[in-house]
């Protein structure tokens, strides 16, 4: 382990593959800190009974509280993005975000979502609900609330805290939000709750881009255009009578 590393860091997925691209691992891979890698389902279970290994406790770097050293200027975002991740909070209202932080894990991913430290990971999830017998009330309970983490330091999070600042009531800023947010979900692990919203949002993202009136309406198909294909079967059914007469 890297000298000078206190806790042993670990997260767990379904593959090394996926685990490699995840963005927990910005910082900690920028600090050049050692990460232990899970990849089977019995390792979700284990890590909840083993919490330190001689005297170094392990973190799980995809839970709420990650601790990577004191920030200097942490007190500082806190306060230059507090209208942010308040507005924020309540955007998400129909979420279940418990809050919305600024986020000492990113360098080059604008936010993610971690769970609290008790709380079900992304692929505890998934694997409970993979089960046919699975408590969907239990489910729910060690789910618990999520936290929305944003990186400072990255242009899409500035640029939303000064939209914020101009009109915060902005129905097109609210739905840019939840739009990251799902999309932070997503890349943190998590399976969308509705992924046909979601689609929709991102259909409604690419007609905006497109300059597109959002009144815009599919084209109805012209019925009549299919006509000449029923007369062509008609036409055939009346041969193949024809050519069944002149056998007869």
């Amino acid at each position: 382990m890297k000298p000078g590393q206190k806790d042993i860091f670990y997260i767990i997925g379904s593959s090394k593959e996926q685990l490699e691209k995840s963005p927990f691992l910005e910082r900690l891979i920028k600090k050049n800190s050692e990460v232990i890698f899970f990849t089977d389902p019995v390792d979700e279970y284990l890590m909840q009974y083993l919490m330190d290994y001689e005297d170094k406790k392990f973190q799980n770097v995809s839970k709420e509280g990650l601790k990577l050293g004191k920030d200097s200027k942490l007190k500082d975002l806190k306060e230059s993005f507090k209208e942010l991740t308040d507005w924020w909070k309540k955007a998400l209202e129909s979420e279940n975000v418990d809050s919305v932080k600024i986020s000492n894990r990113l360098h080059n991913t604008p936010c993610v979502v971690d769970t609290s430290k008790y709380g079900w990971s992304a692929n505890m999830e998934k694997i409970m609900q993979a089960q046919t017998l699975s408590d969907s009330s239990k489910q729910a309970y060690m789910r618990g609330k999520r936290v929305l983490e944003i990186n400072p330091r990255h242009p899409i999070i500035k640029e939303l805290r000064d939209k914020v600042a101009q009109d915060s009531e902005s129905e097109g800023l609210k739905q840019t939000a939840r739009l990251v947010y799902q999309t932070a979900l997503m890349e943190s692990g998590f399976n969308l709750p509705d992924p046909k919203e979601f689609a929709s949002s991102i259909y409604k993202s690419v007609q905006k881009s497109l300059d597109l009136s959002p009144y815009a309406t599919v084209e109805e198909e012209d019925e009549a255009e299919e006509q000449p294909e029923v007369e062509e079967k008609e036409s055939a059914k009346e041969s193949e009578l024809s050519y069944d007469k002149d056998e007869l």
